[in-house]
């Protein structure tokens, strides 16, 4: 044990070993993590100071050692020493935590350590997970692996993950040094893309090269498609790169062979080619869409450039740069350039070419980039012709009104607002172009004149006196896209201003009788005044006008009343699911009078060889028109009514969770009776009715009722229409408008999956109107591309309808204008993988399909196969296509598309 009082290093290392598996048999059990630590405390009469200088080298270098009996000295004081050691080749420069369900073993001679079952080692950011774990402490080396039981069934699989890195692999060799190590069989994946090779090493954090590779989308141990290669080169969320790769489907290669592979799995945005689509039309020939190159600029800035060729020479240019500064502003230019080459129906050439344009603008500035402070633009303009051109798209086909805005409005303390802006809208249909440029806009918040600087108590009646205002200023011009030149913008070009001065007085309540008197002047800054002649040679009504600065002015008085009354049902048995139903009634009644301002431009002039006369406003037609014409001195009127029902909760019996349903949102009427007209003294009523049908069915209505009688040429007579001895009849609807809207759906069959969707919809960055704009074309163009398995069957119904009464142009007579359509989409399951759906416009006026779109999607687990066929439209098409699920596959498809006129 001794020699010459020295105790060698080697005795040393084995009683330090010893009591390190001794410690290990105490504290070692399954699943516990094992932490060694051994604390001694020698004096100086056991070892002689000579053994301790030996010792130097199991000590890390610039450590501190703390001893509670100092060498040297027979006294118990404490004393702390700094020694300076070297640093042992075969350290690690961090612990290791492991643990082992079932045994650790020391080997002590080659200083190896093996776990066994449900083997696990951490290491800095490496975790290893194995059956078996064995640990090379003079190599530094960690080998994993599996065994099988009795089945034949591996048990323990390593599993090794670094940072954003797994490998699963049948044998893992690692150096814990280098970072580097080899692995066999091994399955790795990155975003969506899944790797196994027959051999990989790690060469880093995130890199690997393999061999014998096969990487596919496809989540099965056996894939239903896969591409092979025999060498590769992997970087974690970012790329890989491959040599000569083939394809193979239900393990079955095909003779395809790709010189070598790149595959970018990274996140984020990355410049590259976009490949086409093949389209076959037989008025545009062969076509190849969507060709084009996306390029990434800089952080902020990027462009897409895409063309579509056709073989009979027409073609589409597509140019879209996109800008945005997080937290700043964000926008969207989209231009679009058509050459229509479509074969001629003529004969007197083989083609008809057409060119058309589009432009649009989104720009859009957060909030918070500037306080107080909005710019937003929604630019669009085009030909007129354009949207009508646009293959394989019945949504664009048919969108014939075009609009565009672009405002700034700055707000001062909260007192004032500014708004400047401009707005475009055209009609496609008739070519017509209505420029608003510019339009200011400044209202100052209401002001009480009479409340004092220093306010304290409750406020007297008086101090209730607020006084607003409202300014707006505006320019208009309008032409046909065919005629536009700038002398023709100029020639048309008119203005107009605007101001309102509204004066209220809250009064204190009389019970529960509500009294609101205000106050109004209007005026109003006009650029054009017509005059009207009726031509008895040529039997019609000459219109002209003159330009300059005209006026027109208007005061109302008003005191008004309003209360509100409310009655319950309650009578429905004990055994009824309804508690109640309440109706709320709110009546409201004023007084109100304005004197006769516009009396000066109104004249009544013949409008037909019968002798009918119109009474014309010699201000209309301007940006603001003239107000109505004569006195108002008598009372307006109306009733809202609401109704409200509360039923037992199906799954909660406390008082608190039982529910309100609305059944009717509103309904009711408004009008107004004119003591100082000299005719026509009761005025029209306007009826509206609003309600969600069991929270499903959402419908909305509303109807001008005129009480008069009318002539055979439709001309108003001064008697009410239950005069006459006709009987009882309340009315003509001149005007209404019905609109009716519900969906349908079944549940999710799989809610959690539902939920994780709709939570990474919500975490997505938001979409400009453009980009929203663009998806929900593609969208409506290619429906069986979207389905959604999870919905068994869902449906959705719009129907709407407007009419109204209108004075022919020619003032014989008046003319009923109506417009009615009905819109069905929807979609069910025939199969757990086949879904079936459509999307139909029907035009209930002319009974007729204007569109028809069905679709047909298979499921495959990791590809789609989707079936569009659109049999009735402007175009009629089908197309088919089959391409992977997952996104960075999501160009590699095969299509077939085909158009009919």
């Amino acid at each position: 044990m001794s020699n010459g009082g020295k105790i060698s290093l080697k005795y040393l290392s084995t009683l330090i070993i010893a009591l390190l598996i001794f410690c290990i048999t105490i504290n070692s059990s399954a699943g516990y993590s094992i932490r060694t630590h051994i604390i001694s405390r020698i004096s100086n009469d056991s070892i002689p100071e000579k053994i301790v200088s030996k010792a130097r080298d199991t000590i890390p270098a610039d450590s501190t050692l703390e001893d509670s009996i100092p060498f040297g000295s027979d006294s118990l004081g404490l004393r702390t020493d700094t020694i300076h050691f070297k640093v042992s080749k075969d350290s690690l420069d961090a612990p290791i935590t492991y643990s082992a369900a079932d045994s650790v073993v020391l080997d002590v001679p080659t200083k190896n350590v093996t776990l066994y079952n449900k083997a696990n080692t951490k290491y800095k950011d490496i975790n290893l997970d194995a059956y078996k774990i064995q640990l090379d402490q003079p190599h530094q080396l960690l080998t994993a692996s599996f065994i099988r039981d009795t089945a034949n069934l591996i048990i323990g699989k390593p599993k090794m993950t670094q940072t954003e890195s797994t490998l699963e692999s049948d044998s893992i060799v690692f150096n814990m040094k280098t970072q580097k190590g080899i692995t066999l069989n091994t399955f790795t994946q990155s975003n969506d893309m899944y790797v196994m090779a027959e051999k990989m090493k790690k060469i880093s954090k995130n890199e690997y090269f393999a061999f014998h590779g096969r990487f596919t989308t496809c989540n099965l141990d056996t894939p239903h498609f896969a591409f092979r290669t025999n060498k590769m080169k992997l970087i974690n969320k970012k790329m890989a790169i491959s040599g000569p790769v083939h394809p193979e489907f239900e393990g079955v290669p095909l003779p395809i062979y790709i010189p070598f592979g790149f595959f970018p799995i990274s996140q984020g945005r990355h410049s590259g080619f976009l490949p086409p689509t093949f389209d076959v039309s037989s008025q545009y020939g062969l076509g190849l869409e969507g060709l084009g190159y996306y390029k990434v600029l800089n952080d902020n800035f990027d462009v897409t450039m895409r063309t579509n060729l056709y073989s009979y020479g027409g073609y589409n240019l597509f140019l879209t740069p996109e800008y945005r500064v997080r937290y700043r502003y964000s926008g969207r230019l989209s231009f679009t350039y058509q050459l229509t080459r479509l074969l001629s129906n003529t004969g007197k050439s083989p083609y008809e070419d057409t060119k058309t344009w589009s432009l649009a603008w989104n720009h859009t500035v957060d909030s918070k980039a500037h306080p107080g402070q909005t710019f937003g633009a929604n630019l669009n303009l085009m030909s007129q012709k354009f949207n009508k051109l646009v293959l394989n798209n019945p949504t664009a086909n048919f969108s014939n009104q075009i609009s565009s805005s672009i405002s700034y409005s700055k707000t001062w303390d909260g007192k004032y607002n500014l708004t400047v802006s401009g707005n475009h809208n055209q009609n496609n249909q008739t070519g017509q172009v209505n420029v608003n440029l510019p339009s200011l806009g400044f209202t100052a918040v209401t002001i009480y004149p009479f409340v004092p600087k220093e306010f304290v108590g409750a406020p007297k009646w008086y101090q209730k006196l607020g006084i607003g205002l409202q300014t707006n200023v505006t320019g208009l011009t309008s032409f046909y896209d065919s005629l536009f030149s700038i002398k023709h913008v100029l020639d048309t070009f008119q203005y107009g201003a605007q101001n309102n001065i509204p004066i209220s007085l809250a009064l204190p309540p009389l019970g529960a009788l509500q009294i609101s008197p205000g106050v109004s002047f209007q005026n109003r800054i006009l650029s054009r005044k017509y005059d009207y002649v009726w031509d008895n040679a040529r039997q019609k009504v000459d219109t002209s006008f003159n330009k300059g600065i005209f006026t027109a002015n208007s005061v109302a008085f008003s005191l008004n009343f309003s209360t509100a009354l409310f009655g319950t049902f309650q009578n429905f048995g004990k055994n009824s699911n309804i508690l109640g139903i309440r109706h709320t009634v709110r009546p409201t009644f004023g007084f109100s009078y304005s004197p006769d301002l516009a009396k000066s431009y109104y004249e009544n002039i013949q409008v037909d060889p019968v002798g009918h006369f119109q009474n014309f406003n010699r201000y209309s037609n301007n940006i603001y028109s003239g107000f109505s014409p004569g006195a108002f001195g008598g009372i307006n009127f109306g009733i809202d009514n609401n109704l409200e029902m509360k039923m037992k909760s199906k799954t909660d019996s406390s008082a608190g969770a039982n529910q309100k349903m609305k059944l009717i949102d509103g309904f009711g009427f408004t009008g107004s009776y004119n003591y100082l007209a000299d005719s026509f003294k009761l005025q029209p009523f306007s009826i509206y009715f609003r309600s969600t049908l069991f929270q499903k069915v959402n419908i909305s209505a509303t109807t001008v009722l005129d009480p008069y009688q009318y002539d055979n040429y439709g001309y108003r007579l001064d008697k009410y229409t239950w005069q006459g001895g006709k009987g009882f009849n309340l009315g003509h609807i001149t005007s209404g408008t019905i609109a009716i809207t519900t969906s349908f759906k079944s549940k999710p069959k799989d809610e959690k999956k539902a939920e994780e969707e709709k939570k990474g919809e919500d975490s997505q960055l938001p979409m400009t109107l453009e980009e929203q704009q663009a998806e929900l074309n593609y969208i409506n163009s290619h429906p069986a591309e979207f389905v959604d398995f999870n919905i068994t069957w869902s449906a959705n119904i719009s129907y709407s309808l407007i009419f109204s009464r209108e004075l022919k142009p020619d003032y014989t007579g008046y003319t009923i204008n109506l417009s009615s359509s009905l819109t069905l989409n929807g979609d069910f399951n025939l199969t757990e993988k086949w879904k079936m759906g459509f999307n139909t416009y029907y035009d209930v006026k002319n009974l007729k399909v204007q569109s028809l779109t069905g679709f047909l999607s298979r499921d495959m687990h990791c590809w789609q196969l989707s079936i569009n066929v659109t049999p009735v439209g402007i175009y009629r098409s089908f197309s088919v296509t089959i391409n992977p699920k997952s996104s960075i596959l999501r160009d590699l498809r095969i299509n077939r598309n085909r158009t009919f006129d």
